[in-house]
């Protein structure tokens, strides 16, 4: 029994030999210590500084200075780890059962890099013990021969977190307070992380039921929770190692500008209708080459519902493919900001004073690239409504050009495109044909003209550049073609103008009308409008300043039956504002008229007399100048005959 007390006295006393050797050993050296380890086990560098201290039991621990642990062989120069202290603990009692109870994990002012290549992560770890040569940590030894591993706490205050996929940084977060737990193998494992972010914080809920499962590679179910100032999003689905993920997706926002403003895209408007306020599900799948597939998708953007799918290859900026349908989409209110908004304020109804000059925001033309197919029932947009519509929407680069396949609008049909480009300056531009169009509804709309009627087709191009709708509608550059039938042109009433009519006021009807305008410096110019009536032709020629907002055309409808069959002509002149315009007779043109036909009529009375006087002298009837030539030509050729045959003696 002697020499058993004996024993374990002298275990006792070498052990405590051991523990006050490590205690009183220098930090520096118990670092150097710690480091060869981690680098047998790893076969990455660990530099500690400062001195290392240890703690036994319940809880065998490390507490130090400023460490930094070394990246994969592949990846970047900068430590996967650093951080300003590092204190680890595990379970003393559950380690000499074979189980690795992670008690504690606590960093201060930690950065932790990520780094995916080819498919390989830096946090996939290997040894550098010969006989285990480059077999990967991740490779699960076989059932029964491993201890379970848990984690009770892992805490990183005040961290940077960097992701970076195949030499690109992804995401790159500052101001992160991460906490992480894993209390038993069979243990969801539950992640909270909170980042401040403009206007707020961003706070993050990750649970991974199944943590061992996803650490051997194996596709996972995860769910995450991420609410940030102005909305939230919920992700419910799987997970694979590589970050690979499908599943349904649910993202809602109060104030979308504010969201977006928290992922460092401030500055960046997002106008009624296209969701200030949006509710979006929907099912995605994310691939590791950043493409993103949507499906089955139902967004609710304000008062609008558009339904359909999409692929998004994430780059700066996206990549979107996408084909969306829409019931009764309205844009109507797209300048307009959303009702209690921070620093706006409402105003009373305002006097229309001219295009406004207000500047234009076209910033979002730079949010994305791609191509979105656009099928709906209606879509109202400022100052137009169109009817069921097929459109194609192509960003590139700041330039958008819709696509009309066809579009309906002033109860016809348009195809052709429009273009907004804000490369350099804001411009827009168009090439348009109509078929079909309310002329009454396009006036109306287009240029506040309600006094002309019909249907009509017709084309159009036109180029306008300018940061205000005022410089573009003065800059407004073109030409076009337009072709009416039997249409009304209300305020004046051509046939009591013309004298055919004692009534007031009333309207014109015509059978069909054209012309054709070329624009420059927001000024349209036409000189061949030709208008058909029963009893009447019209032609027009002056100009209308589209920047202006004002006309100058002279209008001339002439009475075929008048004058003896001859036509009468009373040319009308409209000039004033488009709000306003005069529209009266222009009597000087009729002077002018007048005046043409007296002298006509005195150069017919002179022509007859000496008709008549010709004729006289002549012996023979004379009815205008070539009559005259031949007559003489006549009378000398038989006077001749006369004096030949008298020289020939004949009688």
């Amino acid at each position: 029994m002697k020499w058993l007390l004996r024993i374990v006295f002298l275990f006792i006393a070498v052990l405590g030999l051991v523990i006050g050797a490590l205690l009183l050993m220098p930090g520096d050296k118990l670092a150097s210590i710690l480091a060869e380890q981690v680098k047998a086990e790893t076969g990455r560098d660990l530099n500690l500084s400062g001195d290392v201290r240890l703690s036994f039991w319940p809880v065998l621990g490390m507490e130090t200075g400023p460490v930094a642990f070394g990246n994969a062989p592949w990846a970047g120069s900068d430590p996967m780890l650093s951080a300003q202290s590092l204190a680890v603990g595990v379970d003393a009692a559950a380690l000499m059962g074979g189980d690795l109870r992670i008690k504690r994990i606590i960093a201060e002012n930690p950065t932790l890099r990520l780094e995916l290549s080819d498919g390989r992560g830096n946090w996939e770890f290997t040894s550098a013990t010969p006989n285990e040569g480059t077999t990967s940590a991740a490779a699960t030894p076989a059932q029964g021969q491993q201890g379970a591993v848990t984690l009770d706490r892992l805490q990183l205050t005040n961290a940077r977190l960097v992701y970076v996929e195949n030499g690109a940084t992804r995401y790159d977060f500052d101001n992160v307070d991460l906490a992480a737990s894993w209390p038993d193998p069979s243990a969801p494992m539950t992640l909270e992380a909170q980042m401040t972010v403009p206007g707020g914080a961003v706070d993050v809920d990750l649970t991974i039921p199944d943590l061992p499962a996803y650490a051997s590679g194996v596709a996972t179910p995860l769910t995450v929770t991420l609410t940030a100032p102005g909305g939230d999003v919920r992700f419910d689905g799987r997970v694979n190692l590589a970050g690979e993920m499908d599943g349904n997706f649910h993202v809602r926002t109060q104030n979308t500008e504010r969201m977006l403003a928290a992922f460092g895209q401030a500055g960046v408007g997002v106008p009624l209708g296209l969701g200030t306020a949006a509710d979006i599900s929907g099912y995605v799948t994310y691939t590791q080459d950043g493409r993103i597939s949507v499906r089955d998708m139902v967004a609710q953007l304000d008062e609008n519902r558009v339904t359909g799918e999409a692929d998004i290859l994430i780059s700066d900026p996206p990549q979107i493919t996408a084909r969306l349908d829409a019931g009764d989409l309205d844009l109507s209110k797209y300048n307009t900001a959303p009702a209690g908004r921070s620093g706006e304020t409402s105003t009373g109804p305002v006097k229309d004073t001219g295009w406004s000059t207000d500047p234009i925001d076209a910033s979002a033309l730079a949010l994305a690239n791609g191509k979105i197919r656009l099928k709906a029932s209606s879509i109202a947009v400022p100052g137009l409504t169109l009817g069921p519509s097929d459109l194609t929407l192509n960003l590139d680069r700041s330039r958008a050009v819709l696509q009309m396949n066809p579009a309906s609008l002033f109860s016809g049909q348009l195809t052709g495109q429009v273009v907004a480009n804000n490369r350099s300056g804001l411009s827009v531009g168009g090439d348009l044909k109509a078929e079909g169009i309310d002329i009454e509804q396009a006036l109306t709309a287009l240029a506040g003209v309600d006094r002309l009627s019909g249907t009509g087709t017709g084309s159009f191009k036109f180029l306008g550049v300018g940061q205000t709708e005022d410089q573009i509608m003065r800059s407004l550059s073109g030409d076009g073609r337009m072709d009416v039938g039997a249409g009304v042109i209300s305020g004046f009433d051509l046939d009591r103008l013309m004298g055919r009519s004692s009534e007031t006021g009333g309207t014109t009807v015509f059978n069909s009308l054209s012309a054709s305008f070329t624009l420059d410096q927001g000024v349209l110019r036409n000189d061949d409008l030709l208008m058909s009536l029963k009893n009447f032709r019209a032609d027009g020629e002056g100009r209308v300043g589209i920047g202006a907002r004002d006309i100058d055309y002279l209008f001339t409808p002439t009475a075929l039956r008048a004058n003896a069959g001859q036509g009468l002509s009373v040319p009308v002149r409209i000039v004033g504002p488009w709000s306003n315009p005069s529209i009266q007779p222009d009597l000087s043109k009729v002077l002018e008229a007048a005046a043409e036909g007296k002298v006509k009529e005195l150069e017919d009375d002179a022509k007859q007399k000496v008709l008549e006087k010709v004729g006289d002298e002549l012996g023979v009837t004379v009815t205008d100048t070539e009559s005259i030539e031949d007559a003489v030509k006549n009378k000398l050729q038989e006077e001749a005959a006369k004096g030949l045959l008298k020289l020939l003696g004949a009688d």
